[in-house]
């Protein structure tokens, strides 16, 4: 499924690349549009279903060859293990719900906005929520930098996604401080909705006995 999820993304961004100059409209059709939703002048012109599809279709659409790529590669890195604590099923609709939640997060915090919001990073950030939940301990290769050097360096999975938190927390936290929720192009409330709605949800969705025997060492770089 994780495989399944990353060919949607690839064949959505190469549809997207033929667009040529209707994907601004395309975006503002399919992605999330705040504003849509909470400016009744604008709601007015859209049904209800072309209200709730860019929640879904925002989650598969991206904006650049680096933002896919970025995306694909950590939903590669942790998708795995989590699809096979849950299972092909449990996992795609855990996946689709943490997207609606990063979807719903970033709704509210951000009401005025009239950015479409594209991208995977809010159901991949639950993916990576699920991990930081069922494997604390694996090993993950990661770049780090030290002094003027990159160095490959392994260090435990609560480490990294914890850290990785953090960041968003705190970038989301400076970014409303400073008015702009989705500054530099990066919608950082989603990031937190999706990975508190991960941790959150996997209390909900069964797993497997098995899951928590399971210590691979990721790369991520």
């Amino acid at each position: 499924m994780t495989y399944a999820i990353i060919a949607c993304c690839v064949v959505a961004f190469l549809y997207e690349l033929a667009l040529g100059r209707e994907i601004e409209r395309f975006f503002h059709l399919y992605g999330l549009v705040p504003i849509r939703y909470t400016e009744p002048k604008i709601a007015a012109h859209f049904s209800f279903f072309e209200q709730v599809l860019p929640f879904f279709t925002s989650m598969f659409l991206h904006g650049g060859w680096l933002h896919l790529i970025g995306n694909m590669w950590t939903l590669y890195i942790f998708g795995d293990n989590v699809e096979s604590a849950l299972g092909r099923g449990r996992y795609f609709a855990f996946y689709v719900l943490c997207g609606l939640a990063a979807a719903l997060i970033h709704l509210v915090t951000n009401l005025d906005s009239r950015i479409p919001t594209i991208g995977a990073s809010g159901a991949i950030a639950g993916v990576m929520g699920a991990y930081f939940v069922l494997y604390p301990h694996a090993r993950i290769l990661a770049l780090v930098p030290i002094f003027f050097f990159l160095q490959l360096v392994e260090v435990p999975a609560y480490v990294f996604l914890g850290f990785w938190f953090l960041i968003q927390f705190f970038s989301g936290t400076l970014s409303v401080l400073g008015g702009q929720v989705q500054a530099g192009g990066i919608a950082w409330w989603a990031h937190i909705g999706g990975f508190g709605a991960g941790v959150l949800l996997l209390r909900v969705f069964k797993v497997r006995r098995t899951a928590r025997t399971i210590r691979p060492v990721r790369r991520w770089r």
